[in-house]
Parts: C-alpha cells; structure tokens; sequence
C-alpha cells in the first residue's frame, strides 16, 4: 500500500479585511517580539501574560496576514494529540486500501500562525509536541506503524492569565520570548486605540486600504529579513555581552543565552545590518529574561552593565526603513511596526540545530553512607 498525506488546503481570501499590524497602537513589546519570532521561529515563539482587550488575537490574525502562507490556525483548548499531529484516514485505508494521513493543525499553520489562547490550561503533552516541533520546524508523525514527518514552521503565540493558573517552570523556559502586557494605557494611548478601532469598524475596506502602502513596505522588510538572517554571524563580543547579561539575571542552563543570540540576530536584519551589536542584544534582552530572570539576582540593571563588554555598533548598519514605513496614514494615529517573519529552517546551519537536550539537569553527586552497626534480632523469651 502507498503512504500518501495529504496537503492542507489555502484558506479562502477574507472577505472582510483583517485589522492590519501597522495600524496597531501601543503595545510596542508585543509588535517587537511578534516580528522576531516572524524572521526566525527557531527563537521559540512567545508567551503572551496579560487580561482581556489587550489586542493579544488581533495582533497575532494581523502577523498572520503578512507571513508567506497567511494561515491563522487557532488551538482549542480540547483538541487531542490526533488533531494536532494528524491521524491515520481510517476511511481511505478501508475504501481505497491506501494509507493516508489526515494532516492536523500544525500542518496547516505552516508558513503561518498557530495561536493558543490560555496556554496554561492545555495539557502539558500537548504543549511540549507544540514547543518541539516549534523550534525544529519540523512535525513528526509516528501512527498505527507508519512514520512520517513534513514541514511545519509556524510563528507559534500563545497566551495566558495568571490567575487562571500557571504554566509548569519547564515548560515556561522552552518559549523563546516572554511579553507582560500592561492593561493600564494613559489617555492619549486609549482616545488612539478607539479612534483606530472605530475607523476600522466603520469601513474596513477603506481602512485596509488607506494602511496598504506600510503593510506592503512592512511584508517586504520581513522578507528581506528572513532571507538575511542566516547570514549573519554570531560574533565572540556577541557571546560575551550575552553570556554577562544572562549570568547576571541568574539564569538556569544556556537556553537564554541561545535565544538571546537569535533574537539579536533577527533584530540585526530587521534593521538591515550585517552584524550583531549591543544595540540588537539589548532591544531583546528583557523579552528573552523575563520570565527566566532569578528572583534573587540583582535588579540594579546599571550595576550588571557595568560589568559586560562594550560591542560598539558597526558603522554604517543601523535601522533601516523603507521611506515612509511606520509613519501612519494622514488623519490616522500613530503606529510604530516593528515585525518579522521567520527564515527557511534548511537556511540556517549552526543556529538550525534542534535544542534537545536538557541544560538544567545536574549530574549525580556522590552521597556518603554510614556504616550501620549490625542489629540482632529479638528472641522471644522463655517462660
């Protein structure tokens, strides 16, 4: 019998314009970490802590629309495994005697962005089959003797409530980037956000269309970006600077140090450069330590950098912009878009190794044992 597997079908176009990313206002930490985890989605997708209204969803469909597949693939929270990986076509195998693979979700959010709405709360195995095959790029299916694998790179974003529960320590480490959304705006953030919104509403074609030229000018930055990053070398002041940035926040294994490392990569060629400087380390340093920094290690940021290696900025590579890119329509608010979609896993070398090993664990320390004085045991006494 021949395996065969089939192709996720290209949704329909919408018929109703998605919000478009650049017309975003506020949540400048949010835009940022979505752009890096869209040049390279090897840096482990991010998770998204904060309440309701906080344009989490609307952020991710308007990344979606930029990416080369524009799939938005939503994970319900009582999905199986089957659903996610795929399953065996049990009608096909019976009536056509061939064996086909039904293709789960990750196969068709590639190339695009599987979200995941209160991560928390979904079963811990699912979440670990998401991390994996996010960070290698690749889904592989081991069902009913049959053994498959196809492409899945995805920008993966999930998000969660605190107090709805809390994701296991293990597990919260093995997301790239971490963004904690203030739901707090002052009133000129808030009278820009339902100005947009509004507008949006009331004519959403119209609105797309007046975005259009920066969506365009935003989808071609992260195309160049995806197609630069692997080109750009991790440089020792690059690992230096990382290192005393990660050993300062007192973080466990290098997991930190490797995500830090893409992240700054990607940011170099979102701002077209061609080598790592601080600049770069520095913009995605508190999205990669958030969530692993030690409680107990110093939270006088001066004091820690005073300590690191100076990487001056390499002339000539510093932002660079489309004209006109992140300057906002007349009459509408103003955004600044900050995204990137994510490189060809085959394109990258040294940084497409798949993190599998476990760099938290520690060897086993001998124990000493005390020598135990032999008992004999009680004889019943004589009457």
């Amino acid at each position: 019998m021949s395996t065969l597997i089939e192709q996720a079908h290209t949704p329909p176009a919408h018929t109703v314009p998605l919000y478009p990313f650049c017309a975003i206002v506020g949540q400048p930490a949010l835009r940022a970490a979505l752009m890096l985890v869209a040049v390279d989605p090897m840096i482990g997708g991010v998770l998204i802590e904060g309440p309701r209204g906080t344009a989490k969803s609307t952020s991710a469909r308007a990344l979606a629309e930029l990416l080369p597949g524009g799939h938005f693939v939503n994970l319900p929270l009582g999905a199986s495994e089957e659903q996610l990986v795929g399953a065996l076509d049990l009608a096909a195998a019976l009536g056509q005697g061939a064996v086909r693979l039904r293709p789960g979700l990750l196969a068709k959010a590639h190339e695009g962005v599987l979200y995941v709405d209160e991560v928390n709360l979904l079963a811990d195995a699912l979440v670990d089959v998401l991390l994996d095959v996010s960070a290698s790029g690749i889904n592989r299916i081991e069902r009913d003797g049959i053994s498959h694998q196809h492409a899945a790179r995805f920008v993966l974003v999930g998000t969660m409530n605190p107090e709805e529960g809390e994701l296991r320590p293990q597990l919260l480490d093995r997301f790239g980037l971490f963004v904690r959304l203030d739901e707090r705006l002052d009133a000129a953030t808030r009278q820009a956000i339902v100005r947009a919104r509004l507008a949006f509403d009331a004519d959403p074609p119209a609105f797309a269309s007046i975005w259009a030229p920066q969506q365009q000018a935003l989808r071609q930055r992260l195309a160049e970006a995806r197609q630069r990053v692997a080109g750009i070398p991790f440089c020792d002041a690059s690992h230096e600077r990382v290192a005393g940035l990660c050993a300062a926040a007192g973080v466990e294994g290098v997991r930190a140090d490797l995500v830090m490392l893409r992240a700054a990569r990607a940011q170099a060629a979102l701002d077209g450069a061609t080598a790592i400087d601080a600049g770069h380390i520095d913009a995605v340093a508190e999205l990669v330590l958030a969530h692993r920094r030690n409680p107990e290690a110093p939270a006088d940021r001066g004091a820690a950098d005073a300590a690191l290696p100076d990487t001056p900025p390499v002339a000539g590579h510093g932002p660079s912009h489309a004209q006109g890119e992140g300057r906002p329509p007349e009459g509408m608010p103003p955004v600044f878009p900050e995204a990137g979609p994510r490189p060809d896993i085959a394109q990258s070398s040294a940084a497409g190794q798949e993190d599998t090993q476990d760099w938290g664990a520690l060897e086993a320390e001998p124990v000493a044992f005390a020598a135990v004085k032999q008992v004999r045991p009680l004889q019943p006494k004589k009457r």
